[in-house]
């Protein structure tokens, strides 16, 4: 009678565990999570999402380090001046949520740097882009040239071509 108990157990055990693997799989396969390649704590999360869901349905999201957090700062303070369109969707809880996520996650403005307003103006995005040329004018579209997984806020994932150039 023990043995059958202990059996009863392990296979009720065995069942919770991949019902929990199971849900854990399907949440990690839900077209609507978009991933990331680091994760984002949870003080910050909030904002994190809403930067995602806000700014991608216009073009695709820029890792905040990218711009210093003063650009990101005059970006939030002006929703109905962002380049030359009306963020209708900020309003001051989504301010502070942004904020939050896009200061922890840029950089200081240095000392005598001019404040960039686009991505390729900034030093931080030139550093990281040392031998690339890119066009003179240049969108959020020409990142998925070499990055196709940036509309998922991947920037890591180069395109093969790319991945071992000189």
């Amino acid at each position: 009678m023990m043995k059958f108990t202990a059996q009863i157990i392990a296979i009720f055990l065995l069942g919770f565990w991949s019902l929990f693997l199971g849900i854990g799989v399907a949440f990690a396969l839900d077209s609507k999570v978009i991933p990331s390649t680091d994760p984002v704590p949870g003080r910050y999360q909030a904002g994190y999402e809403i930067y995602l869901e806000t700014c991608s349905t216009c073009h695709i999201p820029i890792p905040p380090a990218v711009l210093p957090s003063e650009t990101w700062k005059k970006i939030l303070e002006q929703p109905d001046k962002h380049y030359g369109t009306q963020l209708t969707d900020i309003n001051r809880l989504t301010q502070r949520l942004l904020w939050d996520y896009l200061s922890a996650f840029s950089r200081p403005l240095a000392t005598d740097e001019p404040m960039p307003l686009y991505s390729e103006q900034s030093r931080y995005f030139k550093a990281l882009h040392p031998r690339v040329e890119l066009p003179k004018q240049m969108s959020t579209k020409t990142c998925l040239v070499c990055h196709p997984n940036a509309t998922k806020f991947d920037y890591r994932t180069l395109d093969p071509e790319w991945e071992n150039a000189p």
